[in-house]
């Protein structure tokens, strides 16, 4: 975990129960990751969902998928965060453009997908 301990799994929220804004600790799979052209300011983003599709359990009775956009400012990269691996956030919450989004979270690397 990059600059601390381990993040404790009970405060986890999922991401469709996601508070307009504050501080939280949520956990989710990566979706996809952004890079921005390099005469752009530096930031590299990813869309975070708190189910995986392919899970039996992520059918209808799990509820609405949430989503979650998280932005590093000031990176072009951030080891280990490509889409398929699922980590673990702690940051601010707020919405940007209706979507809850957090800035410079810390994180946790909790498993890659091998073979996708």
């Amino acid at each position: 975990m990059p600059g601390g301990a381990p993040l404790n799994q009970s405060d986890d929220v999922p991401l469709n129960r996601l508070p307009v804004k504050g501080r939280v600790v949520c956990r989710g799979r990566i979706e996809s990751v952004t890079y921005v052209p390099s005469d752009q300011t530096a930031a590299f983003s990813a869309m975070v969902s708190d189910a995986d599709p392919r899970e039996p359990s992520a059918g209808a009775a799990a509820g609405p998928r949430g989503r979650l956009r998280v932005v590093w400012l000031g990176r072009r990269r951030v080891s280990g965060i490509e889409a398929g691996t699922e980590v673990r956030l702690k940051g601010m919450l707020s919405r940007v453009d209706g979507l809850p989004t957090m800035f410079n979270p810390r994180y946790e690397i909790l498993s890659r997908q091998e073979n996708e």
